[in-house]
Protein backbone atom coordinates (compact mmCIF):
# COMPACT_ATOMS: atom_id res chain seq x y z
CA UNK A 1 0.00 0.00 0.00
CA UNK A 2 1.27 3.30 -1.07
CA UNK A 3 0.45 6.62 1.10
CA UNK A 4 1.86 10.24 0.41
CA UNK A 5 2.05 11.54 3.89
CA UNK A 6 1.92 15.06 4.85
CA UNK A 7 3.07 16.37 8.33
CA UNK A 8 1.50 19.29 7.95
CA UNK A 9 -1.03 21.40 9.88
CA UNK A 10 -3.36 23.53 11.46
CA UNK A 11 -3.73 26.69 9.74
CA UNK A 12 -3.62 24.99 6.60
CA UNK A 13 -5.26 21.73 7.34
CA UNK A 14 -8.59 23.59 7.61
CA UNK A 15 -10.72 19.80 7.89
CA UNK A 16 -9.20 19.15 11.33
CA UNK A 17 -9.82 22.65 12.61
CA UNK A 18 -12.86 23.00 11.02
CA UNK A 19 -13.14 19.85 13.81
CA UNK A 20 -12.25 21.12 16.65
CA UNK A 21 -14.05 24.71 16.20
CA UNK A 22 -17.30 22.50 16.15
CA UNK A 23 -16.51 20.64 19.12
CA UNK A 24 -15.62 23.41 21.37
CA UNK A 25 -18.55 25.59 19.92
CA UNK A 26 -20.88 22.63 20.68
CA UNK A 27 -19.54 22.10 24.19
CA UNK A 28 -19.61 25.82 24.83
CA UNK A 29 -23.34 25.86 23.62
CA UNK A 30 -24.29 23.09 25.89
CA UNK A 31 -23.20 24.94 28.89
CA UNK A 32 -25.62 27.82 28.51
CA UNK A 33 -29.02 28.06 27.75
CA UNK A 34 -29.51 29.67 24.97
CA UNK A 35 -27.03 30.43 22.36
CA UNK A 36 -27.81 33.90 21.55
CA UNK A 37 -26.20 34.37 24.29
CA UNK A 38 -22.95 32.97 24.19
CA UNK A 39 -20.06 35.02 23.76
CA UNK A 40 -19.25 34.65 19.48
CA UNK A 41 -15.28 33.85 18.85
CA UNK A 42 -15.50 36.88 16.70
CA UNK A 43 -18.35 39.40 16.08
CA UNK A 44 -18.72 41.30 12.60
CA UNK A 45 -20.52 44.13 12.80
CA UNK A 46 -21.69 45.95 10.27
CA UNK A 47 -22.98 49.90 9.96
CA UNK A 48 -26.36 48.85 11.23
CA UNK A 49 -25.28 47.18 14.50
CA UNK A 50 -25.73 49.20 17.39
CA UNK A 51 -23.53 47.97 20.65
CA UNK A 52 -24.28 49.12 23.78
CA UNK A 53 -21.51 48.65 26.75
CA UNK A 54 -22.39 47.98 30.54
CA UNK A 55 -19.49 49.34 32.33
CA UNK A 56 -18.74 50.74 35.85
CA UNK A 57 -16.87 54.15 36.58
CA UNK A 58 -13.58 52.73 37.07
CA UNK A 59 -13.12 50.90 33.50
CA UNK A 60 -15.42 54.09 31.86
CA UNK A 61 -12.62 56.05 30.50
CA UNK A 62 -10.41 52.85 29.09
CA UNK A 63 -13.48 51.28 28.01
CA UNK A 64 -14.34 54.50 26.05
CA UNK A 65 -11.25 54.85 24.18
CA UNK A 66 -11.04 51.41 23.67
CA UNK A 67 -14.91 51.30 21.86
CA UNK A 68 -14.50 54.63 20.23
CA UNK A 69 -10.42 53.64 18.14
CA UNK A 70 -13.38 49.95 17.40
CA UNK A 71 -16.18 51.63 16.62
CA UNK A 72 -14.23 54.39 14.06
CA UNK A 73 -11.71 51.36 12.56
CA UNK A 74 -14.97 48.88 12.13
CA UNK A 75 -17.84 51.40 11.31
CA UNK A 76 -20.53 50.50 13.72
CA UNK A 77 -22.65 52.14 16.13
CA UNK A 78 -22.33 52.55 20.03
CA UNK A 79 -23.44 54.17 23.47
CA UNK A 80 -22.14 53.06 27.00
CA UNK A 81 -23.73 53.09 30.19
CA UNK A 82 -21.80 53.81 33.32
CA UNK A 83 -23.51 52.09 36.35
CA UNK A 84 -23.37 53.80 39.65
CA UNK A 85 -20.99 51.30 40.80
CA UNK A 86 -17.17 51.41 41.27
CA UNK A 87 -15.48 47.64 40.38
CA UNK A 88 -18.32 46.50 37.57
CA UNK A 89 -16.97 42.92 38.57
CA UNK A 90 -19.44 43.94 41.35
CA UNK A 91 -22.45 43.92 38.97
CA UNK A 92 -24.76 40.98 38.83
CA UNK A 93 -27.77 40.48 36.50
CA UNK A 94 -30.23 41.14 39.15
CA UNK A 95 -29.25 44.26 40.13
CA UNK A 96 -28.64 45.26 36.54
CA UNK A 97 -32.32 44.59 35.50
CA UNK A 98 -33.31 47.13 38.09
CA UNK A 99 -31.13 49.80 36.84
CA UNK A 100 -30.21 49.48 33.40
CA UNK A 101 -31.34 51.23 30.64
CA UNK A 102 -31.02 50.64 26.82
CA UNK A 103 -31.16 52.80 24.45
CA UNK A 104 -33.97 51.28 21.65
CA UNK A 105 -31.27 51.62 18.66
CA UNK A 106 -29.48 48.91 20.83
CA UNK A 107 -28.80 45.75 18.88
CA UNK A 108 -26.57 44.21 21.13
CA UNK A 109 -26.00 44.48 24.95
CA UNK A 110 -21.97 43.54 25.76
CA UNK A 111 -21.65 43.55 29.67
CA UNK A 112 -18.20 42.47 30.95
CA UNK A 113 -16.94 38.48 31.69
CA UNK A 114 -18.34 38.57 35.11
CA UNK A 115 -21.82 38.85 34.51
CA UNK A 116 -22.25 35.55 32.71
CA UNK A 117 -24.18 33.97 35.68
CA UNK A 118 -27.69 35.03 35.05
CA UNK A 119 -27.34 36.52 31.46
CA UNK A 120 -30.66 34.91 30.17
CA UNK A 121 -32.79 36.84 32.56
CA UNK A 122 -31.31 39.88 31.54
CA UNK A 123 -31.60 39.76 28.05
CA UNK A 124 -35.25 38.70 28.75
CA UNK A 125 -35.71 41.91 31.23
CA UNK A 126 -34.02 44.20 28.33
CA UNK A 127 -35.77 42.26 25.04
CA UNK A 128 -32.36 42.76 23.61
CA UNK A 129 -29.67 40.05 22.71
CA UNK A 130 -26.42 40.18 25.78
CA UNK A 131 -23.22 39.11 24.76
CA UNK A 132 -20.94 38.64 27.31
CA UNK A 133 -17.86 40.68 26.63
CA UNK A 134 -14.12 39.62 28.39
CA UNK A 135 -13.51 40.66 31.83
CA UNK A 136 -10.87 43.17 30.86
CA UNK A 137 -12.42 45.55 28.41
CA UNK A 138 -9.13 46.11 26.79
CA UNK A 139 -9.45 42.76 25.32
CA UNK A 140 -12.60 43.99 23.50
CA UNK A 141 -10.09 43.90 20.50
CA UNK A 142 -9.92 40.55 19.86
CA UNK A 143 -13.90 40.00 20.79
CA UNK A 144 -14.27 42.38 17.54
CA UNK A 145 -11.38 40.43 15.53
CA UNK A 146 -9.14 43.16 16.48
CA UNK A 147 -5.92 43.41 17.50
CA UNK A 148 -4.83 44.64 20.94
CA UNK A 149 -2.01 46.19 19.15
CA UNK A 150 -4.09 48.64 17.27
CA UNK A 151 -3.22 50.30 20.71
CA UNK A 152 -0.61 52.47 19.24
CA UNK A 153 2.54 52.13 21.78
CA UNK A 154 4.24 54.59 19.24
CA UNK A 155 5.24 57.49 22.37
CA UNK A 156 7.94 57.19 24.68
CA UNK A 157 9.40 60.12 27.26
CA UNK A 158 12.39 57.93 28.00
CA UNK A 159 15.74 58.27 26.06
CA UNK A 160 18.21 55.00 26.12
CA UNK A 161 21.74 55.55 26.21
CA UNK A 162 23.28 52.10 24.64
CA UNK A 163 26.97 51.76 26.29
CA UNK A 164 29.82 49.86 24.47
CA UNK A 165 32.42 48.75 27.29
CA UNK A 166 36.04 48.69 26.79
CA UNK A 167 35.64 50.81 23.53
CA UNK A 168 39.34 50.73 23.09
CA UNK A 169 40.03 46.99 23.41
CA UNK A 170 37.66 47.12 20.28
CA UNK A 171 38.50 48.40 16.55
CA UNK A 172 36.66 51.71 15.06
CA UNK A 173 34.56 49.51 12.74
CA UNK A 174 33.28 46.77 15.02
CA UNK A 175 32.23 50.06 17.58
CA UNK A 176 30.27 51.52 14.52
CA UNK A 177 28.51 48.81 13.92
CA UNK A 178 27.73 47.78 17.57
CA UNK A 179 26.63 51.58 17.69
CA UNK A 180 24.42 50.92 14.85
CA UNK A 181 22.82 47.88 16.02
CA UNK A 182 22.19 49.24 19.32
CA UNK A 183 20.52 52.41 17.06
CA UNK A 184 18.23 49.52 15.46
CA UNK A 185 16.95 48.31 19.14
CA UNK A 186 15.89 51.50 20.18
CA UNK A 187 19.24 53.14 21.33
CA UNK A 188 18.60 57.36 21.22
CA UNK A 189 22.61 57.63 22.23
CA UNK A 190 25.80 55.84 22.14
CA UNK A 191 28.27 55.82 25.08
CA UNK A 192 31.45 55.28 24.77
CA UNK A 193 33.08 53.68 27.67
CA UNK A 194 36.87 54.27 28.13
CA UNK A 195 39.20 51.36 29.62
CA UNK A 196 39.88 52.82 33.24
CA UNK A 197 43.59 51.01 33.37
CA UNK A 198 44.62 53.23 30.43
CA UNK A 199 43.84 56.23 28.38
CA UNK A 200 42.97 56.20 24.88
CA UNK A 201 45.30 58.11 22.29
CA UNK A 202 42.40 57.83 19.42
CA UNK A 203 39.36 58.14 21.50
CA UNK A 204 38.63 60.99 19.39
CA UNK A 205 38.80 58.89 16.54
CA UNK A 206 35.84 56.38 18.10
CA UNK A 207 33.96 59.79 18.51
CA UNK A 208 34.29 61.19 15.69
CA UNK A 209 33.23 58.06 13.33
CA UNK A 210 30.38 57.69 15.25
CA UNK A 211 29.54 61.10 14.91
CA UNK A 212 30.08 60.43 10.68
CA UNK A 213 27.46 57.93 11.54
CA UNK A 214 24.56 60.07 12.47
CA UNK A 215 24.91 58.65 16.21
CA UNK A 216 24.80 61.23 19.44
CA UNK A 217 27.56 60.46 21.60
CA UNK A 218 28.07 60.30 24.97
CA UNK A 219 31.57 59.83 26.78
CA UNK A 220 32.29 58.02 29.69
CA UNK A 221 35.29 58.40 31.59
CA UNK A 222 36.73 60.50 34.40
CA UNK A 223 40.38 60.89 32.39
CA UNK A 224 40.09 64.73 31.68
CA UNK A 225 42.06 64.50 28.89
CA UNK A 226 40.17 61.96 26.88
CA UNK A 227 36.79 64.00 27.97
CA UNK A 228 38.38 66.93 26.10
CA UNK A 229 39.31 64.89 22.78
CA UNK A 230 35.87 63.65 22.79
CA UNK A 231 33.89 66.96 23.31
CA UNK A 232 36.03 68.20 20.61
CA UNK A 233 35.06 65.31 18.38
CA UNK A 234 31.55 66.12 18.61
CA UNK A 235 30.46 63.97 21.76
CA UNK A 236 27.63 65.94 23.56
CA UNK A 237 27.45 64.19 27.01
CA UNK A 238 29.92 63.35 29.72
CA UNK A 239 29.37 61.01 32.15
CA UNK A 240 30.04 61.26 34.82
CA UNK A 241 31.45 64.81 37.22
CA UNK A 242 31.23 65.31 41.17
CA UNK A 243 33.39 66.91 43.10
CA UNK A 244 36.65 65.59 41.75
CA UNK A 245 36.26 67.15 38.10
CA UNK A 246 33.35 69.23 38.61
CA UNK A 247 35.06 72.83 37.56
CA UNK A 248 36.48 71.19 34.15
CA UNK A 249 32.83 70.93 33.34
CA UNK A 250 32.92 74.70 32.89
CA UNK A 251 35.33 74.27 30.13
CA UNK A 252 34.21 71.47 27.65
CA UNK A 253 30.78 73.18 26.71
CA UNK A 254 28.47 70.20 26.82
CA UNK A 255 25.54 68.75 29.11
CA UNK A 256 27.19 66.51 32.14
CA UNK A 257 25.92 63.76 34.48
CA UNK A 258 26.39 65.14 38.06
CA UNK A 259 26.83 62.08 40.76
CA UNK A 260 27.89 61.78 44.19
CA UNK A 261 30.90 61.29 45.39
CA UNK A 262 29.82 57.92 47.28
CA UNK A 263 26.30 56.72 46.44
CA UNK A 264 24.70 57.47 49.83
CA UNK A 265 26.64 61.33 50.07
CA UNK A 266 23.54 62.71 48.83
CA UNK A 267 25.01 66.08 50.08
CA UNK A 268 27.78 65.51 47.63
CA UNK A 269 25.44 65.26 44.77
CA UNK A 270 23.76 68.36 45.58
CA UNK A 271 26.88 70.41 45.75
CA UNK A 272 27.93 69.24 42.55
CA UNK A 273 24.91 70.59 41.08
CA UNK A 274 24.59 73.89 42.82
CA UNK A 275 28.07 74.49 40.96
CA UNK A 276 26.59 73.05 37.43
CA UNK A 277 24.25 75.55 37.77
CA UNK A 278 25.84 78.46 38.97
CA UNK A 279 28.51 78.19 36.47
CA UNK A 280 25.77 78.02 33.54
CA UNK A 281 26.27 73.67 32.56
CA UNK A 282 23.60 72.22 31.81
CA UNK A 283 23.58 68.80 33.63
CA UNK A 284 21.38 65.76 34.29
CA UNK A 285 21.61 64.24 37.94
CA UNK A 286 22.14 60.16 38.79
CA UNK A 287 21.97 59.50 42.07
CA UNK A 288 23.61 55.53 41.43
CA UNK A 289 21.76 52.72 41.26
CA UNK A 290 23.28 50.43 43.63
CA UNK A 291 23.37 46.88 43.31
CA UNK A 292 21.14 44.15 45.27
CA UNK A 293 23.38 43.40 48.00
CA UNK A 294 25.03 46.61 48.33
CA UNK A 295 21.95 49.10 49.05
CA UNK A 296 19.56 49.01 46.59
CA UNK A 297 16.02 49.64 47.68
CA UNK A 298 18.03 52.66 49.66
CA UNK A 299 18.89 54.07 46.25
CA UNK A 300 15.67 54.08 44.79
CA UNK A 301 14.60 56.22 47.80
CA UNK A 302 17.22 58.66 46.75
CA UNK A 303 16.41 58.77 43.23
CA UNK A 304 12.71 59.66 44.73
CA UNK A 305 14.32 62.02 46.94
CA UNK A 306 16.39 63.42 44.04
CA UNK A 307 13.53 64.20 42.20
CA UNK A 308 11.43 65.65 45.00
CA UNK A 309 14.19 68.10 45.53
CA UNK A 310 14.77 68.83 42.02
CA UNK A 311 11.42 68.77 40.40
CA UNK A 312 12.17 70.20 36.99
CA UNK A 313 16.14 69.19 36.75
CA UNK A 314 16.48 66.09 34.51
CA UNK A 315 17.54 63.25 35.22
CA UNK A 316 19.39 60.03 34.14
CA UNK A 317 18.97 55.92 35.94
CA UNK A 318 22.13 53.57 35.01
CA UNK A 319 20.04 51.18 35.04
CA UNK A 320 22.93 48.24 33.94
CA UNK A 321 23.95 48.18 37.52
CA UNK A 322 21.03 46.07 38.33
CA UNK A 323 20.89 44.08 35.10
CA UNK A 324 24.76 42.89 34.58
CA UNK A 325 24.82 42.18 38.25
CA UNK A 326 21.94 39.92 38.96
CA UNK A 327 21.54 36.39 37.75
CA UNK A 328 17.92 36.69 35.75
CA UNK A 329 16.90 37.20 32.64
CA UNK A 330 16.63 41.11 31.98
CA UNK A 331 13.44 41.60 30.38
CA UNK A 332 11.31 41.66 33.63
CA UNK A 333 13.98 44.27 35.63
CA UNK A 334 14.21 46.44 32.93
CA UNK A 335 10.09 46.99 32.80
CA UNK A 336 10.28 47.59 35.95
CA UNK A 337 13.03 50.08 36.29
CA UNK A 338 11.82 51.71 33.36
CA UNK A 339 8.40 52.34 34.89
CA UNK A 340 10.19 53.95 38.40
CA UNK A 341 11.63 56.01 35.77
CA UNK A 342 8.72 57.10 34.14
CA UNK A 343 6.78 57.70 37.35
CA UNK A 344 9.67 59.74 38.79
CA UNK A 345 9.90 61.33 35.55
CA UNK A 346 13.32 60.53 34.84
CA UNK A 347 14.11 61.14 31.20
CA UNK A 348 17.69 58.90 30.49
CA UNK A 349 18.64 55.52 31.27
CA UNK A 350 22.20 54.58 30.56
CA UNK A 351 22.37 50.37 30.02
CA UNK A 352 24.80 47.81 28.23
CA UNK A 353 24.44 44.39 27.08
CA UNK A 354 27.66 42.41 28.01
CA UNK A 355 26.35 39.58 30.02
CA UNK A 356 24.33 36.93 27.96
CA UNK A 357 21.30 37.22 30.44
CA UNK A 358 20.73 41.09 29.41
CA UNK A 359 21.88 40.80 25.74
CA UNK A 360 18.73 42.30 24.23
CA UNK A 361 18.52 44.59 27.05
CA UNK A 362 18.27 47.62 24.66
CA UNK A 363 15.54 46.25 23.19
CA UNK A 364 13.40 45.45 25.92
CA UNK A 365 14.23 49.55 27.41
CA UNK A 366 12.32 49.99 24.13
CA UNK A 367 9.78 47.94 24.61
CA UNK A 368 9.11 49.30 28.53
CA UNK A 369 9.35 52.76 27.78
CA UNK A 370 6.58 52.82 25.27
CA UNK A 371 4.52 50.40 27.33
CA UNK A 372 5.06 51.80 30.90
CA UNK A 373 4.46 55.64 28.91
CA UNK A 374 0.95 54.33 27.82
CA UNK A 375 0.04 52.43 31.02
CA UNK A 376 1.29 55.76 32.84
CA UNK A 377 -0.86 58.20 30.41
CA UNK A 378 -3.84 56.24 30.50
CA UNK A 379 -3.44 55.27 34.09
CA UNK A 380 -4.24 51.80 33.61
CA UNK A 381 -1.58 48.83 34.45
CA UNK A 382 0.43 47.43 31.66
CA UNK A 383 -1.57 44.56 31.09
CA UNK A 384 -3.00 43.28 27.58
CA UNK A 385 -0.94 46.37 26.00
CA UNK A 386 2.11 44.04 24.31
CA UNK A 387 3.23 40.52 24.73
CA UNK A 388 6.88 42.19 23.43
CA UNK A 389 8.26 41.49 27.25
CA UNK A 390 6.37 38.19 27.77
CA UNK A 391 8.98 36.56 26.87
CA UNK A 392 10.18 33.11 28.84
CA UNK A 393 6.05 31.96 28.78
CA UNK A 394 3.05 33.28 27.26
CA UNK A 395 0.38 35.63 27.73
CA UNK A 396 -2.38 33.03 27.62
CA UNK A 397 -2.82 29.50 27.35
CA UNK A 398 -5.51 27.11 24.99
CA UNK A 399 -5.78 23.74 25.36
CA UNK A 400 -8.30 20.64 24.44
CA UNK A 401 -9.42 18.64 26.59
CA UNK A 402 -8.62 14.89 26.04
CA UNK A 403 -12.55 14.18 25.04
CA UNK A 404 -12.04 16.92 22.38
CA UNK A 405 -8.74 15.39 21.65
CA UNK A 406 -10.15 11.96 21.20
CA UNK A 407 -13.14 12.75 19.40
CA UNK A 408 -10.78 14.54 17.16
CA UNK A 409 -9.45 11.21 16.27
CA UNK A 410 -12.45 9.52 15.44
CA UNK A 411 -12.94 12.35 13.11
CA UNK A 412 -10.00 12.06 10.81
CA UNK A 413 -9.91 10.47 8.15
CA UNK A 414 -6.54 11.01 6.41
CA UNK A 415 -3.11 9.77 8.20
CA UNK A 416 -1.66 13.21 8.85
CA UNK A 417 -0.55 13.62 11.70
CA UNK A 418 -1.28 16.09 14.51
CA UNK A 419 0.67 17.13 17.69
CA UNK A 420 -0.70 19.09 20.56
CA UNK A 421 0.71 20.18 23.90
CA UNK A 422 -0.72 20.77 27.22
CA UNK A 423 0.10 21.18 30.93
CA UNK A 424 0.84 17.56 31.31
CA UNK A 425 1.39 15.43 28.11
CA UNK A 426 2.18 15.75 24.26
CA UNK A 427 -0.82 14.28 22.25
CA UNK A 428 -0.32 13.01 18.63
CA UNK A 429 -3.04 12.50 16.83
CA UNK A 430 -3.98 10.55 13.10
CA UNK A 431 -6.99 8.29 12.01
CA UNK A 432 -8.44 6.75 14.90
CA UNK A 433 -5.13 7.18 16.78
CA UNK A 434 -4.88 9.29 19.71
CA UNK A 435 -1.10 8.38 21.83
CA UNK A 436 0.04 10.86 24.30
CA UNK A 437 3.13 10.70 27.11
CA UNK A 438 4.98 13.40 28.93
CA UNK A 439 7.91 11.97 27.24
CA UNK A 440 8.71 12.79 23.59
CA UNK A 441 10.97 10.04 22.82
CA UNK A 442 8.19 7.69 24.55
CA UNK A 443 5.63 8.81 22.79
CA UNK A 444 7.48 8.32 19.44
CA UNK A 445 8.11 4.37 20.54
CA UNK A 446 4.44 4.14 20.80
CA UNK A 447 4.21 5.71 17.38
CA UNK A 448 6.26 2.76 15.58
CA UNK A 449 4.38 0.16 17.63
CA UNK A 450 1.25 1.01 15.52
CA UNK A 451 0.32 0.04 12.10
CA UNK A 452 0.43 3.19 10.78
CA UNK A 453 4.33 3.34 11.68
CA UNK A 454 4.93 1.91 8.28
CA UNK A 455 4.70 5.43 6.99
CA UNK A 456 7.30 7.21 9.51
CA UNK A 457 10.19 7.43 6.69
CA UNK A 458 13.59 9.30 8.05
CA UNK A 459 12.74 12.22 6.39
CA UNK A 460 9.69 12.54 8.44
CA UNK A 461 10.96 10.87 11.69
CA UNK A 462 13.14 14.15 11.56
CA UNK A 463 10.46 16.58 10.99
CA UNK A 464 8.24 14.59 13.86
CA UNK A 465 11.33 15.09 16.29
CA UNK A 466 11.74 18.86 15.37
CA UNK A 467 8.13 19.24 16.59
CA UNK A 468 8.12 17.36 19.58
CA UNK A 469 10.73 18.84 20.66
CA UNK A 470 9.77 22.40 20.53
CA UNK A 471 6.11 20.90 21.69
CA UNK A 472 8.32 19.64 24.99
CA UNK A 473 9.89 22.85 25.24
CA UNK A 474 6.10 24.66 25.21
CA UNK A 475 4.98 21.98 27.84
CA UNK A 476 8.00 22.82 30.05
CA UNK A 477 7.93 25.97 30.34
CA UNK A 478 4.05 27.12 30.27
CA UNK A 479 4.15 28.01 25.89
CA UNK A 480 1.51 28.05 23.90
CA UNK A 481 2.16 25.01 21.10
CA UNK A 482 1.13 25.27 17.95
CA UNK A 483 2.19 22.55 14.81
CA UNK A 484 4.39 24.07 11.96
CA UNK A 485 4.61 27.39 13.51
CA UNK A 486 7.10 28.84 15.55
CA UNK A 487 7.32 29.06 19.58
CA UNK A 488 6.83 32.64 20.79
CA UNK A 489 9.31 34.40 22.66
CA UNK A 490 8.00 38.08 22.70
CA UNK A 491 9.90 40.86 20.91
CA UNK A 492 12.86 37.84 20.24
CA UNK A 493 10.48 35.86 18.19
CA UNK A 494 11.92 34.14 15.20
CA UNK A 495 9.14 33.18 12.78
CA UNK A 496 10.19 29.88 10.87
CA UNK A 497 9.97 28.81 7.36
CA UNK A 498 7.71 26.19 6.60
CA UNK A 499 8.41 23.03 5.09
CA UNK A 500 6.16 20.49 3.62
CA UNK A 501 7.50 16.97 3.98
CA UNK A 502 6.27 14.23 1.24
CA UNK A 503 6.85 10.89 1.79
CA UNK A 504 8.67 9.01 -1.14
CA UNK A 505 7.48 5.76 -2.57
CA UNK A 506 8.59 2.45 -1.76
CA UNK A 507 9.95 2.47 -5.22
CA UNK A 508 11.75 5.75 -4.78
CA UNK A 509 13.13 4.79 -1.71
CA UNK A 510 14.67 1.56 -2.75
CA UNK A 511 15.85 2.89 -5.96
Amino acid sequence: MKFELTFKIQTTDLSSFQVVRTLRRESRVRNIITARHAMPSTLKPTSSDHYHFVTGKLAEPMLREVIEGLASKLGFKFSISVMPITVAALMNATWLIKRLQVPSEATNVIVPGYLEAGCEELASALNVPVIIGPKDCRLLPELFGASVSAQELTEYSIAIIGEINHVPRLSIESVVQTANLLRADGANMIDVGCDPSGRCERIGDYVAALIDQGHRVSIDSFDDWEVEQATQAGASLVLSVNSTNRHLATTWGVEVVAIPDHPSDEASLWETAAFLSKHNVPFRLDPILEPIGTGFAKSLVRYASTRERFPDTAMMMGIGNLTELTDVDSAGVNMLLIAICQELQIESVLTTQVINWARSSVKECDAARRISHYAITHQTPPKRLSSDLVMLRDPKLLHYSHETLDKLAESLKDNNYRLFADADELHLLSRSMHLSDRDPFALFEKLLEQPISENVDASHAFYLGFEMAKASIARTLGKQYTQDESLRWGLLSDIEQHHRLKRSSKKDRQS
